[in-house]
């Protein structure tokens, strides 16, 4: 294991925040850190529960005086986003993180740094590891696949579960307490595939340079999606010019806003100045617009040295290129009840092309449910319009306000209490498993917490070490204060 982490405090968070990232653990291999987990509870003599999705729940009596108090859940996920950067060589597979640390900022070289939810994970195994810290009897849940669509938790036989207060450590923003969460689906449209064979000159269009982020937390950043962009500039060459699109691919997860897409096209030899020209245009104007969310966004055009090649037949390009410049997305409607915050929109996440179709996957996300279906309703309609087919999977339920707390109030106690001043309690525009356990456990009582972190779901994502250790102590604090 690497030492980057070494001499960092609080010790044993980091200690095992380094350990896990030696393991690869994107949504869906998970069963080396799920095994990991059982292992490091069995070698502890800590009870420990591992399910077929490869849940781990994890018990610890309390101490220091709280062993009657109620006992409390800790809750996070075990899986990460694998996102790199093109140039970056790394398995997800088998290759552990590149952990570097610049200043108060832990992060990877070249890829996601998986602090989300790996630091919840690393708070949890502090905890259990710990003889010396009071806290009351524990329940440490850690789910997989929360990013890929929360099946773990949806998965998760929640029976052998008996506390009533859940904190949740998938927050980013240290000093903002989460108490309500947004629900939301997987939207997929299918674009049959009609090929033919074509002939002329091969263009490889690309989009990037964008800044990308999390579909839920940085939708209102207002953010370019290079599917839309190239959708786009595809619809302004096929206004001027006959092309043909031999394939289209862009972003790799649909909950993370994509920064990166291209498409292959084939033009007819004497219109090649004019798609040149045309592209020119169509970049200087989308670089405007985003000259102040997107200021590296780059549109390349070069020209691949391919031959005999096949395209999509006219109605599939046609059909292709109306949904990508029509179809939803990002903000939908904003809420009139909590000021700032986003109810509803949808992330055009994922476009890939194979023998068989073009698919186009969407996030959808709202704090209503009956808005998400509209939306869902949008998607189904224009896919119908296109002859295109349409599914959904993963719906996850929304985690709606309690007007009363006890545990929202430990919190805000605690937090004055320690620092004087009032935390920002607020609703996030993300998905949260807090939805799904408070579906599966009646009278749950729920509050979100977590360190500051930035661009999580890119390879630009950091984590304060700061802000880890001062989420720390007040954690640690707040443990101390759950009693009857």
């Amino acid at each position: 294991m690497s030492k980057i982490l070494e001499g960092l405090e609080p010790k044993g968070v980091f200690t095992y925040f380094e350990a896990i990232s030696d393991i690869p653990r994107g949504s869906g291999n998970e069963q080396a850190i799920s095994d990991y987990l059982v292992n490091f509870a069995k070698e502890r003599h800590l009870e420990v529960i591992q399910d077929k999705a490869l849940n781990v729940i994890i018990k610890k009596p309390g101490t220091g005086g709280l062993e009657h108090a109620p006992i409390v859940i800790l809750q996070g996920h075990m899986d990460m986003v694998n996102e790199k950067n093109f140039d970056t060589v790394h398995d997800f597979l088998k290759d552990p993180l590149r952990l570097v640390v610049n200043g108060d900022f832990i992060s990877a070289e070249g890829t996601t740094l998986g602090a989300d939810n790996g630091i919840a994970v690393a708070y949890c195994l502090a905890l259990l590891d710990a003889q010396d810290i009071p806290h009351p009897p524990m329940e440490v849940v850690i789910t997989t696949d929360e990013e890929a669509g929360m099946t773990g938790a949806s998965a998760l036989d929640t029976s052998p579960i008996q506390g009533k207060y859940l904190i949740n450590m998938d927050s980013e923003e240290e000093g903002e307490f989460t108490v309500s969460c947004a629900g939301g689906l997987k939207a997929s449209i299918s674009i049959p595939a009609v090929w033919e064979e074509a002939e002329g000159n091969v263009l490889k269009v690309m989009v990037k340079g964008l800044k990308g982020g999390h579909s839920g937390t940085e939708i209102d950043k207002c953010r370019g999606n290079s599917n839309r962009i190239l959708g786009r500039i595809l619809y302004a060459l096929k206004t001027e010019i006959d092309l043909k699109i031999i394939d289209v691919f862009g972003g790799s997860k649909d909950n993370a806003i994509p920064r990166e897409a291209y498409a292959h096209l084939v033009v007819k030899g004497n219109q090649l100045d004019a798609a040149k020209a045309i592209l020119d245009n169509i970049t200087k104007s989308i670089q405007h617009e985003y000259k102040t969310s997107d200021t590296g966004l780059v549109v390349e055009l070069t020209e691949p040295n391919i031959e005999h090649v096949k395209t999509l037949a006219q109605g599939s390009t046609d059909n292709l290129i109306f949904l990508l410049l029509n179809l939803p997305n990002g903000i939908q409607t904003m809420s009139a009840d909590i000021d700032g915050l986003v109810e509803s929109s949808l992330n055009l996440g994922v476009i890939h092309t194979n023998e068989e179709r073009v698919k186009i996957t969407f996030a959808v996300r709202s704090s209503v449910g009956s808005l998400k279906t509209l939306i869902s309703n949008q998607l189904l309609t224009l896919a119908e319009k296109c002859d295109a087919k349409y599914s959904v999977t993963g719906a996850y339920p929304e985690w709606e306000y309690r007007k009363e707390s006890k545990l929202r109030d430990i919190f805000i106690k605690t937090y004055e209490e320690k620092y004087g001043k009032k935390p920002l309690v607020n609703a996030i525009h993300a998905g949260l498993e807090c939805g799904i356990f408070d579906e599966k456990i009646e009278g749950l009582d729920m509050v979100a917490l977590g360190p500051n972190m930035f661009d999580v779901h890119t390879p630009d994502e950091r984590l304060s070490i700061s802000s880890t250790r001062r989420v720390w102590e007040f954690l640690l604090d707040v443990l101390k204060n759950i009693h009857d």
